[in-house]
């Protein structure tokens, strides 16, 4: 019975696929399948490998690009271009279809959503929504993908939305750069020149600065990450032991760190590293 079920239920999956051509009813497929995505693990197998599916799902995104500037996204096109990000987001996430879906550059589609600056509720939902696309193309820690994303403007991006986004935003972005930077290509290419650091360290003093009022914990865990992994550069250690923010020095956050054993630990090795040398 479970078997038979399993493949009614397979089934449904395969009819909500082919509904995505058919623009009259696209909208409910595309609603059905990203609900669903979780339960079929082959999902993005199936949504790469059928006629016509990769470009239905990018002309929904192309199509709004008018509703960007001046900012016209209705909660309702907002909704329906976030169910059609989030099954790109399951192509993103699976092993057979990542590299893939980089060498034919569907990230840069993504770009004028995360180049938004509107703070209304359509516009946050499709950066946090495109922002978790990047996220899932990082978070298995693959050189390919890092040395596609530093060819293109993500840092930027994240960098502006780190400074300036909502928390949930500012958690993603701040995630996507924190794991280009435990590579050692990306942390060589934020650190190799001046100014590429600069925009990174200034950044994240503001986010220091920000979380000293707002005692946002996980950002706090990935910003103090992000100061550890500059600072096992050379060139970034020396420019961070004149630039760390004071409040990461002086026990500022030693109240919201208590319970957070890792958090502490990456803090602690921050300061030995930086106070390596200085005497």
């Amino acid at each position: 019975m479970q078997q038979k079920l399993a493949q009614s239920d397979e089934e449904k999956i395969y009819a909500l696929v082919l509904e995505l051509l058919n623009p009259d009813i696209r909208e409910h497929a595309l609603l059905e399948l990203s609900k669903n995505r979780e339960q079929y693990e082959d999902l993005a197998l199936v949504l790469w490998h059928s006629y016509g599916v990769i470009p239905v799902l990018l002309q929904e995104i192309v199509s709004i690009y008018p509703l960007l500037s001046p900012p016209t996204l209705s909660g309702a096109v907002s909704n329906r271009v976030c169910n059609a990000l989030a099954l790109l987001q399951c192509i993103a996430n699976h092993n057979e279809t990542r590299g893939l879906f980089l060498r034919a550059h569907i990230p840069l589609y993504l770009y004028p959503f995360l180049n938004t600056t509107s703070k209304t509720r359509p516009f946050e939902y499709l950066r946090l929504t495109s922002l978790g696309v990047i996220g899932a193309l990082v978070k298995n820690d693959n050189p390919e993908v890092t040395n596609f994303l530093l060819s293109t403007e993500i840092i930027p991006l994240c960098l502006r939305i780190m400074e300036s986004g909502s928390e949930l935003s500012k958690t993603v972005a701040i995630f996507i750069v924190q794991k280009i930077l435990l590579d050692d290509t990306g942390l060589y290419y934020i650190c190799q020149t001046y100014e590429r650091f600069y925009a990174v360290a200034t950044v994240l003093h503001t986010m220091i600065n920000q979380l000293v009022e707002a005692q946002a914990m996980r950002l706090l865990k990935h910003v103090t990450r992000c100061y550890l992994r500059l600072s096992e550069n050379p060139r970034a250690r020396e420019a961070l032991r004149q630039c760390l923010p004071e409040p990461l020095r002086d026990g500022t956050f030693h109240q919201v760190l208590k319970d957070d054993i890792a958090t502490k630990r990456c803090l602690a090795q921050l300061l030995i590293n930086l106070s390596d040398g200085m005497n």
